[in-house]
């Protein structure tokens, strides 16, 4: 078993590496879609543009969060961090969350100034024309990001995707916007971006309650299903108390099982051990299982 742990260790180790060489990657097309909204948005006086900037920044900001999150969460089980260091890309993912919150907050201020105070931006087709770039460079990081997201099962990386996809409707009520403004509609600008706001509080909220349910330790594998596949295992009369937590790509079982009461303990051990290579061929994400063995109890079923 010492082995295939330390296989697991590694392979955790180079997904790592893997996710910040994307991350580094989007980290610099990140921060050249930021750079040309602000500096077109600053210098044609367009507070829309300036912001939506500003928001793509807060996508850069999520990048190095990300690539110190993972810096952290790589490293190997030590003694204080006994299960790894996993939990710490859910941080990182708390984070993103927050950020897209402070993103909503500034959708709000614009909102309310296009509706309250007749503020909108002055269109030219020049400005169009960087607002469609951004958004092509934007959708295409959103692409690639959730692709890798979900080769890797990275829970990070899907919460950035999810991060930049917000930056991509940001991007999209800001050219709708610029359309409706230069139709003669000038207020267009905040009721569409109220909309926004909407989804981006939807993402903001999914991205939580996928961070949340890692740092509770919320149940990852069904326990029944799990049981059936235990008590499959020759030897294994019963199975219960099954419980699991971690991330979705590593993931912490502990169950027990009960055995006849007259095998010996290497006859009981041999049955655990068979066990955890059954959970672990079904469930390939499981990276440690621990069975607690007790002998049979009076009436237990016999597979």
């Amino acid at each position: 078993m010492e082995t295939s742990v330390g296989d697991r260790s590694l392979a955790l180790q180079q997904r790592s590496r893997k996710i910040r060489v994307v991350l580094l990657a989007i980290l610099g097309a990140n921060w050249v879609v930021a750079a040309a909204k602000l500096v077109f948005g600053l210098l044609s006086h367009s507070a829309a543009v300036t912001a939506d900037g500003l928001h793509s920044f807060i996508d850069g900001g999520s990048n190095v969060l990300g690539l110190v999150a993972m810096g952290v969460a790589s490293r190997p089980a030590d003694e204080d961090h006994p299960y790894g260091h996993g939990k710490f890309e859910a941080l990182a993912s708390l984070g993103i969350g927050a950020m897209i919150g402070i993103g909503m907050l500034e959708l709000g201020r614009m909102a309310l100034d296009s509706l309250l105070k007749d503020k909108h931006p002055q269109v030219t087709a020049t400005m169009a024309g960087v607002m469609v770039f951004t958004l092509v460079v934007n959708v295409a990081v959103t692409r690639v990001e959730r692709h890798y997201g979900q080769k890797y099962k990275s829970t990070l990386l899907l919460a950035d995707a999810s991060h930049t996809m917000s930056d991509v409707w940001v991007t999209l009520a800001v050219l709708a916007s610029l359309l409706l403004v230069w139709l003669g509609f000038p207020r267009a600008d905040g009721l569409i971006a109220l909309g926004v706001m909407v989804f981006v509080a939807w993402v903001a909220y999914g991205i939580v309650r996928q961070a949340v349910g890692i740092l509770s330790d919320t149940a990852r594998l069904d326990p029944v299903e799990v049981a059936r596949h235990t008590t499959g295992v020759v030897g294994v009369r019963s199975c219960r108390d099954v419980r699991s937590r971690g991330m979705e790509e590593s993931v912490y079982v502990d169950l027990k099982i009960e055995v006849d009461p007259n095998l010996s303990t290497a006859q009981a051990h041999e049955v655990a051990d068979r066990v955890e290579r059954a959970i672990q061929d079904n469930y390939p994400q499981v990276v440690d299982v621990v069975v607690h063995v007790e002998p049979a109890r009076a009436g237990a079923s016999r597979p």
